[in-house]
């Protein structure tokens, strides 16, 4: 996982990578598409306008850290942790049409402030096409083997994702 993205040697999912019948947004280089129970659609980034992410759990690096920790010990121990919450993606299309699609956090208590702006400036490029979801299949074929980065390397790969 690194910032919004979930990241697998075959694919880049928006949050969570859904698995069983839950909900999410699986993005290719050729555009995004909704996954899961009562959630269908495809789209080509030349015919998307804009993405907005609402309601998403934003914490600083501190407070994340606490609580990702505390829900870890709380999860091995007792398994009593919270499932991570949900949030949405909106997408507005050339005709102006709005498709609102469910997707579930990644991160219990939700992502460190700079990796969710840095993930919101790269999901906008995608959409603006000034940046290519091939380049983060490419680092998970090659890196993405089920480990997570320490975050300055995190917010490095979305900075470099994000340049041209």
């Amino acid at each position: 996982m690194i910032g919004l993205f979930w990241i697998t040697e075959e694919s880049v999912h928006l949050g969570a990578e859904p698995e069983g019948q839950g909900r999410g947004v699986r993005l290719t280089p050729e555009g995004l598409e909704a996954v899961g129970t009562d959630q269908r659609g495809s789209w080509a980034w030349a015919d998307v306008r804009a993405v907005d992410v609402h309601h998403v759990q934003v914490r600083a690096s501190t407070g994340w850290l606490m609580h990702s920790v505390a829900d870890t010990v709380l999860d091995l121990g007792a398994g009593i942790g919270e499932a991570p919450p949900p949030f949405e993606l909106h997408v507005r299309t050339a005709t102006d049409e709005t498709a609102e699609l469910t997707v579930h956090c990644a991160v219990p208590g939700g992502y460190v402030q700079s990796e969710y702006e840095l993930s919101l400036e790269l999901l906008h490029r995608f959409v603006d096409g000034t940046a290519d979801v091939a380049r983060l299949l490419e680092w998970g074929r090659a890196e993405g083997g089920g480990t997570t980065p320490w975050r300055p390397a995190r917010e490095a790969l979305l900075r470099s994702w994000a340049t041209t």
